[in-house]
């Protein structure tokens, strides 16, 4: 998933650093002819950049935090993701964010 801009300052300045060696723990790396092997979604098994086999769409793995604090980057905090298991992970936690922006939303319209 990307990183909305008003958590960027959360994430530590190595993040592309934590980023590739999660990635390479999916089993991205180059083979001996210098060809990409891509990563697998550590939940599902959905192979990067191919069609997903639950929904068919182009797989992009992401890196998902499981406990949703970015600034936690221990290894067992991170799995290497396809987007419908990074969705499924974060479907309640965005759940939750909508309801509070809601409620915060309501109370000042209560306000005026």
């Amino acid at each position: 998933m990307p990183i909305r801009p008003e958590n960027r300052d959360r994430y530590p300045s190595d993040w592309s650093a934590i980023r590739a060696r999660i990635l390479f723990r999916a089993g991205q790396r180059r083979d001996r002819w210098n060809i990409t092997v891509e990563a697998r979604c550590e939940w599902c098994g959905a192979e990067n950049h191919r069609p997903h086999h639950e929904t068919g769409s182009m797989v992009v793995i992401t890196i998902a935090h499981l406990n949703h604090t970015p600034e936690d980057c221990a290894d067992d905090n991170l799995a290497a993701l396809c987007q419908l298991c990074h969705n499924r992970l974060d479907a309640p936690e965005r759940a939750r964010g909508r309801r509070q922006r809601q409620e915060e939303a309501a109370g000042v319209r209560e306000l005026f």
